[in-house]
């Protein structure tokens, strides 16, 4: 018989979901393991970063900065027709950051890049990848999960997560349905290239009555370019296979300059539109997350954002789960928040390349049609969930993203996010105004440990100073009003209530939201 090794939660696939969820879970002190069946790091580009949500994400992490410092800002979009300059634009050029929201655009960077930097982060709470560990079989009973690797090794856990993609080994060992189709007339060849000539300042779109091409520089290299295009087909009809002999053709038929500019064709692979959505997150013990969940068209960049997303929503409910702070049924909450999430975005991805696709069709259209503050992230919330009681402010209900805004320390003046004070594994209660001052100190009391509280205006000398209005702006609470509200711990708002409502506190935390959900 092989030896069983446990661990309190088993992930399967370490890409930006599986990595998110196991920092999320280690920081927590949660026992976590995370397995790939690669041989060999995954490197892929076909990511090209984080949305300003999920940059929120990475920021409670703590690798924002150096996602930020390994990246860059999405670049302007260069349009060619007939290997012409017809257009230049760049869809961020008015955004800027506000007060309630800091990132104001999404991130350029190679997923294999975002991939190390979490991977870094991982290990220095102890927990490292485990390569070439391929998921052969799947079982559960009352109290643990059993995977079965090939080669005969088993791992035990309480619960298992797939995280693996696509093709998801885990799903297809649950049996779990993945409704949807797959568009073989849109179709897509991509790698990583090397390039001479074009300007790296900008992201070059060559568009054609019958394709195109885009080259996209690759952050943090000198010569690395994202290559796209639509794929060339044989006499036959059939797509060719992606390699650097078919990219230069390619390259040479729609932008009119020598193909053999292109060289060093890595990461190739092919694309067809797949629109697909698991029935379920959850079967007993195991979960599905990102792409093992939810499969979209690659419009709007959202398809890793929402595994990121996936995972921070179920990394806190799982903790709390596994300590027995919290009873099993709050794990139900995952999918009642995600699956909606997903089924909206498969609707945001499909209305976004059904306008890309006629915008290049006409001079001067190109990826920029993709683009809308939908795909930002910032405004998906919970407002329908169990975890989501009846309050609401003039600008916020329970559900609701948490919003940043810049206060000060009450006692020194020095500057201070609120996104500084949700930082962390644990729940934050805000209290707006001097009268919820004992609902603060009750609360800190009575749940030290797993929640912060923190005075906003309200008297405390520890707490917080909104001298410029931001928070009560943000929170759309008016300045004469004392208001309680509890962010959850992956900053969505849990509860809003009166500033005395301290029993409405100890009502959610300890009463039936958490404990029989």
């Amino acid at each position: 018989m092989p030896e069983t090794q446990t661990t309190t939660v088993l992930i399967v696939g370490a890409g930006p979901t599986g990595l998110t969820l196991a920092v999320d879970l280690a920081r927590r002190g949660i026992g976590v393991r995370i397995i790939d069946k690669s041989p060999h790091f995954p490197r892929s580009s076909r990511a090209k970063g984080p949305n300003p949500r999920s940059l929120e994400v990475l920021e409670d992490l703590g690798v924002v900065e150096r996602v930020l410092s390994a990246g860059s800002a999405p670049l302007p979009m260069r349009k060619y027709r007939s290997g012409e300059v017809i257009a230049q634009t760049d869809p961020f050029a008015a955004a800027r950051p506000a007060p309630d929201a800091p990132y104001d655009r999404p991130w350029l960077i190679a997923q294999w890049r975002l991939e190390e930097i979490l991977r870094a982060r991982l290990a220095e709470y102890g927990v490292r990848v485990e390569l070439g560990a391929e998921l052969v079989g799947l079982a559960q009973d009352d109290d643990c999960v059993t995977a079965s690797l090939a080669g005969g090794g088993e791992i035990g856990a309480r619960y298992a997560v797939g995280c693996d993609g696509g093709h998801s080994a885990v799903r297809k060992l649950l049996g779990v349905p993945f409704e949807g189709s797959t568009d073989e007339s849109q179709a897509m060849v991509c790698g990583d290239v090397e390039a001479e000539g074009p300007e790296r300042g900008v992201w070059h779109q060559w568009f054609d009555e019958d394709g195109g091409v885009m080259l996209c520089p690759i952050p943090g290299t000198r010569s690395g370019w994202w290559f796209q295009a639509a794929p060339e087909t044989d006499v036959e009809g059939r797509h060719v296979p992606p390699s650097l002999e078919s990219f230069q053709r390619l390259f040479a038929k729609h932008t009119r300059l020598p193909g053999d500019r292109l060289s060093r064709a890595t990461l190739l692979s092919a694309y067809r539109v797949n629109e697909r959505l698991a029935d379920r997150y959850r079967v007993g013990r195991v979960f599905l997350a990102g792409d093992a969940a939810h499969v979209h068209a690659i419009a709007g960049g959202l398809g890793m954002n929402t595994g990121i997303q996936d995972a921070y929503n179920l990394g806190w409910k799982l903790a709390r789960t596994a300590t027995g702070r919290a009873a099993p049924e709050l794990l139900d909450t995952y999918q009642e928040e995600r699956l909606p999430i997903a089924a909206r975005t498969l609707d945001i991805t499909s209305e976004r390349l059904r306008a890309t696709l006629e915008a290049i069709k006409e001079p001067g259209g190109g990826l920029d049609s993709a683009v809308t503050p939908q795909t930002y992230g910032l405004g998906d919330g919970y407002r329908w969930s169990s975890l989501a009681p009846a309050g609401a402010t003039a600008r916020l209900r329970a559900g609701d993203r948490a919003p940043d805004a810049p206060c000060a320390d009450a006692a020194t003046g020095a500057p201070r996010r609120l996104f500084e004070a949700f930082a962390g594994p644990h729940f934050t209660l805000l209290g707006f105004g001097t009268g919820t001052a004992p609902a603060l100190r009750g609360a800190a009391a009575a749940h030290a440990g797993e929640l912060r509280a923190h005075g906003v205006d309200a008297g405390d000398a520890g707490g917080l100073a909104d001298h410029r209005g931001h928070a009560r702006s943000a929170y759309g609470i008016g300045p004469d009003e004392d208001v309680l509200v509890l962010i959850r711990p992956d900053n969505h708002v849990g509860l809003i209530a009166p500033g005395g409502g301290h029993r409405a506190v100890a009502a959610y935390l300890k009463g039936a939201a958490l404990e029989r959900a």
